[in-house]
This record gives C-alpha cells, sequence and structure tokens, in this order.
C-alpha cells in the first residue's frame, strides 16, 4: 500500500501559479506525478490518502547552517527539539554546525550526533565537522576520518580562522579530499568587546560597533587562497556589502566560490532595533544597514548569493535577558524563515515563489551534492505542504524549539506549512 497526495499545488516552472498535482509515494520514493488538467483523479482504492486541499506541495526545504547545541548545550536545544522545529517549518534536510561542546571534531562525535538524530531526531541531520581542533585555530583536525564518519565539509562556524596559512592548508586537504571549506568570517582583531554592526544605532547609543570589513576581510582572503588551491569555498551568513562585491568579483573570475544569507539580514537593518534592552536583536553577524540589506537582496537576485539558510540558534531566556552587550549572539529561525521570505518577497511582487522555493531546496542540494531537494519520480518523499492564504502572527510560545530568542515575534504572516514528510513519512502535521 502506498500513499496519495491529492490537489497539491505545485509551482510551474517560468509561470507564477500552481498546477493541480497528484504524487504517489511507495517504499518513501516518488513513484508517480500525475497532472490534474491532463489525468485527473486517480484511483486511490487500497491507498492511504492525504488532500492538500489545493495547498503549495513543494520538496522540502533544505538548511546547510543551523545549530542544534547538542552535545553540550542540551538546555538551549537538543537534536530531538531541533529537528521537531525544523519539521514545523518545512525542513526536511538540516546540516549542523560543530560549535558544540565537545566540538565535533572527531569520529566518536560525529558518530554520536548521527546516532542521536536516527534515534530521536526527526528529519534528516547532516554533521558538519570542525576545521580545526577544538575550533581553536591551531592544528587541523583528520578531514579524511571525518569524511568517513559523514561530515558534509568543514567549519569553523562560531570564530573565524584567523590565520591564512592554517585556511590555506585546510582548503588544500579538502581539496583533495573532494570535500567543501564552510567559512564563518570574522577578524577578531576588529569585534573584540562589540555587540552590533558599527553604525547608526551603536553611534546613537555609544557602542563599540562590529564593521563591516571584520566579515569582508577574511571574505577577500578566502576567496584568494580558494582560488590557489581549488576548493569549494562557501561563505557563511553574508551580511555586508562589501562581501557581496568580494564575493560577485571571485565569480566572475572563476573562483569555486559559494554563498549564503539568512533571511534577518534580508529583511532587518540596524534602524529596526529598538533599544539596548532587547538582545532578540542580536545576532552575528549583526544587522548591518539599509545599504547593506539590499546589497545582500541584490545578491541573492543576480547569483552572487546562491541559497538561503537560517542560521538557527537557540539560546535560553534567562540568556537572552541580559541586553545587548552581555547576551550571547543569535536568533531562532526554523519556523519563521518560509513565512517571512514568502510574506516579504513573493506576496510583493519582488521574487516568484519559484525563486523562493529553488533557493530553498534544488539550489542548496545542488551546491552540496545532495540527493533531495526536487520533486521528481524516483526521488525521496522528501515533501512540504504550506498554506500561502492563511494569515497568521509569529508567536515565540508556539515554538517547537527550545529557543524563543526571535526579533520577529507579533509579525503578521503568511505561508504557513501544514504538513512535512521526510522519505515517505509524515513528521509533522497540522
Amino acid at each position: 500500500m502506498g500513499t496519495w497526495i491529492l490537489n497539491g499545488g505545485v509551482p510551474e516552472r517560468g509561470q507564477n501559479r500552481l498546477a493541480p498535482k497528484h504524487v504517489y509515494i511507495e517504499n518513501g520514493k516518488i513513484a508517480a506525478i500525475r497532472d490534474h488538467a491532463t489525468e485527473g483523479v486517480p484511483d486511490t482504492t487500497g491507498h492511504e490518502t492525504i488532500d492538500a486541499g489545493g495547498k503549495l506541495l513543494s520538496a522540502g526545504f533544505i538548511d546547510m547552517h543551523v545549530h542544534l547545541r547538542e552535545p553540550g548545550f542540551e538546555y538551549k536545544e537538543t537534536i530531538a527539539t531541533g529537528t521537531r522545529s525544523a519539521a514545523r517549518g518545512g525542513y526536511t534536510t538540516i546540516a549542523c554546525m560543530p560549535n558544540t561542546r565537545p566540538v565535533i571534531d572527531t569520529v566518536e562525535t560525529v558518530k554520536y550526533v548521527l546516532g542521536k538524530a536516527e534515534s530521536e531526531g526527526i528529519v534528516r541531520v547532516l554533521p558538519y565537522g570542525c576545521i580545526t581542533k577544538n575550533e581553536l585555530g591551531r592544528e587541523l583536525t583528520d578531514f579524511a576520518a571525518l569524511k568517513d564518519a559523514g561530515v558534509v565539509g568543514y567549519t569553523d562556524d562560531g570564530v573565524g580562522v584567523q590565520s591564512a596559512q592554517m585556511m590555506k592548508d585546510a582548503m588544500a586537504l579538502a581539496a583533495s579530499l573532494g570535500m567543501p571549506v564552510i567559512a564563518h568570517c570574522e577578524d577578531n582583531t576588529l569585534v573584540e568587546g562589540a555587540a552590533v554592526t558599527e553604525g547608526a544605532f551603536s553611534r546613537k547609543h555609544g557602542l563599540k560597533g562590529i564593521p563591516n570589513e571584520s566579515e569582508s576581510i577574511h571574505v577577500g582572503r578566502d576567496i584568494l587562497l580558494a582560488e590557489a588551491t581549488g576548493v569549494h569555498y562557501h561563505v557563511c551568513h553574508v551580511s555586508a556589502e562589501q562581501s557581496v562585491r568580494l564575493i560577485r568579483h571571485g565569480k566572475q573570475h572563476g573562483v569555486k566560490v559559494t554563498a549564503e544569507v539568512c533571511p534577518h539580514h534580508l529583511l532587518l537593518s540596524d534602524e529596526d532595533i529598538p533599544g539596548t534592552d532587547d538582545a532578540n536583536w542580536k545576532m552575528n553577524p549583526p544587522l548591518r544597514s539599509p545599504k547593506d540589506v539590499e546589497a545582500c537582496i541584490a545578491g541573492l537576485e543576480d547569483g552572487t548569493i546562491d541559497i538561503i539558510v537560517t542560521d538557527h540558534a537557540p539560546h535560553s531566556a534567562e540568556e537572552k535577558a541580559r541586553g545587548l552587550q552581555m547576551a550571547p549572539f543569535g536568533i531562532v529561525g526554523f519556523e519563521t524563515a518560509f513565512p517571512l521570505l514568502y510574506t516579504k518577497f513573493v506576496r510583493t511582487g519582488r521574487w516568484t515563489l519559484e525563486f523562493l522555493l529553488d533557493r530553498m531546496t534544488s539550489k542548496p542540494a545542488e551546491l552540496f551534492g545532495l540527493p533531495w531537494g526536487t520533486l521528481e519520480v524516483g526521488r525521496d518523499a522528501d515533501l512540504t505542504i504550506v498554506d500561502l492564504e492563511t494569515e497568521k502572527a509569529v508567536d515565540p510560545e508556539q515554538f517547537a524549539s527550545k529557543g524563543r530568542n526571535t526579533p520577529f515575534g507579533g509579525w503578521k504572516l503568511y505561508g504557513w506549512p501544514t504538513l512535512t514528510m521526510v522519505a515517505g513519512k509524515t513528521v509533522w502535521s497540522e
């Protein structure tokens, strides 16, 4: 017995409209896709049926930059709660960063994360391994052993690799293994003691600011190193206009550089921060100027920036109550990402639905060589059903994540996922 999803609205290539389709799932795979207009309603006798009711039916979303916090910070999030939050947001595959405690720099820790994901997670979890041992920037990890254990790339996310020689050695080694290097770009000498971007807000409140060049100096350095080594170099959470410019230049000159951007860097600037008490507006990279926001949007639109990620980073309420200066960096993102972007860019007509979905499904899969992200016969049945018509307000108290740290509380949005399926199994349903 298989499962039919009936009356799903599938975006048509090149058309900003949904075509009614019926999708048949068997043994965890998409076995058939029927066009309602030409083939009608299939005979579903003896099969389970799910009526999508004309809602959007998409390949499951893929997020290549998340923090699940386990092991070591289970009070912030666990693999169980994080994957449930991801499922509620329509995500079926997520890649978790290694800045846990212990960090993911050994085969044993990789196996621990994969084991936890298998036993307690409800979406697919792909771990990254550290570039350097303990993320200290002093000694490379065993790249080959980490690859064999199942990591999908190497990163010291949370900190930048400060030594150019260390980064060049890492890139050369990763390139020899056919693996990507994913970089948190930050020059520590420019950011110590700062909590917000260097700009209007920091000047108004007399705060030390994080300058754009703290990010873009590493971006420029690493693009040159990637050119020298031939590695696939991927830039984390781009936020600055200068970074966009450098990545565009690198691509134009044939460097294998790709990049990601987060919803908050496409929607908010430092001018939106309400004051120094609310640390839900504190993230790293910080919210930049309106000019930087527009540069990131333009970079995504022209292909300089390849994909959208959440950088889902949960913290406890107690930690975030310390104010902008003392609280940790980070906001949660799984459960608001698609509604935010759909409401602010697709419903307003700036983007097509196809454009947004590609950057959350097929593009990340293509970038990292993953076999998911497309709605095709023979592929794993990783699917998301989304209600594009119902408006709801963001209510952090209803999040499946342990984290409530979001600046988007109360925002009224469209585009809420109602069902998420991984390999033919419904893992979350409204």
